[in-house]
């Protein structure tokens, strides 16, 4: 007797990006630079933090993280998106479609739960400056990031093993440039009840909450700076936490835009803002760290005079 969960479809068409083909190799030249970018930038910033020792404080510590998974987000949906504009052929076979699925929300909810253990070093920083180094001991940082992988890692692999337990037996087209979950459970011929239902609570876990979270540290933020009497210490707090707030707002502003106010007859502006917050966002995170942060800047010039200065 053949399960009923059995899918009929071996592989999955992605549609892809709502280009003219007269278009697609300005896009592609286009979308690789930016891929390479997010690779070569982030990859900059886990190097200067861990060669300089002044960067090696609970900031930079979840910073370092933050970017590898920029990294990784960004792998998972680019290349292939990338392979099928240059190649023509949008297919995707059924397992690399559930994997992606996997992947992306693994690393996305990463990515989450990173800027919200960011939020609160900032919060420590500002509003108890006096325990900062007591509160976010190396200890925390640690356990923040192992419970941000464990959570994410848990999550991504509930959906993916109800995801994998329907059945697609009607049409394989994906219209998008990568598997989104959602997309795939409106193509599955299976009840998806128990999947959008888990999309909801996992949802306010690794989303909603963290957001919440953030905005409380930075209300609590806020509060303390009005509080200082001197210009100087307000710009101070304000630099600090200027950066995280930039990704936060890209980040989150996306996502909110996408799946909190989505456009039911709208599919490309759906898939439009995915570039946005698969893409850009984290490309935008170097160069908003580096160029906004005066310890990234120091720390790239060190090493930049050190090799200089280097006996060759």
């Amino acid at each position: 007797m053949m399960r009923e969960n059995q899918s009929c479809v071996s592989e999955f068409l992605l549609l892809g990006l709502p280009i003219q083909p007269a278009q697609q190799g300005i896009f592609f030249a286009l979308f690789l630079s930016m891929y390479l970018t997010t690779v070569l930038g982030n990859l900059l910033i886990i190097l200067l933090i861990r060669l300089d020792s002044h960067l090696h404080t609970p900031m930079y510590f979840f910073l370092s993280h933050l970017a590898f998974t920029d990294i990784s987000f960004s792998s998972v949906t680019a290349p292939k998106m990338l392979i099928n504009m240059h190649t023509q052929d949008q297919s995707i076979s059924h397992a690399g479609c559930i994997s992606q699925v996997y992947f992306f929300l693994f690393w996305g909810d990463l990515d989450s739960l990173l800027l919200t253990s960011m939020a609160y070093d900032r919060y420590v920083a500002i509003c108890h400056p006096l325990h900062y180094t007591t509160i976010m001991s190396q200890n925390l940082c640690i356990l923040l990031v192992i419970v941000s992988w464990v959570q994410s890692c848990a999550s991504a692999l509930l959906h993916t093993l109800l995801l994998a337990h329907l059945s697609f037996c009607g049409d394989n087209t994906v219209q998008h440039f990568f598997c989104d979950l959602s997309t795939l459970l409106k193509l599955s011929s299976s009840d998806t009840t128990v999947n959008e239902l888990l999309i909801l609570t996992v949802g306010v876990v690794v989303i909603t909450l963290p957001f919440i979270c953030i905005l409380v540290s930075y209300g609590s933020i806020g509060a303390t700076i009005l509080k200082v009497p001197s210009t100087r210490g307000i710009y101070k707090a304000l630099s600090t936490c200027g950066s995280h707030l930039s990704v936060v707002s890209l980040y989150y502003g996306t996502i909110i835009g996408l799946y909190f106010f989505p456009s039911p007859n709208s599919s490309d502006k759906d898939v439009i803002v995915a570039v946005l917050y698969t893409l850009v966002t984290p490309m935008l995170n170097p160069f908003i760290y580096s160029l906004r942060n005066r310890d990234m800047k120091g720390a790239l010039g060190n090493i930049l005079s050190r090799g200089i200065c280097s006996p060759r």
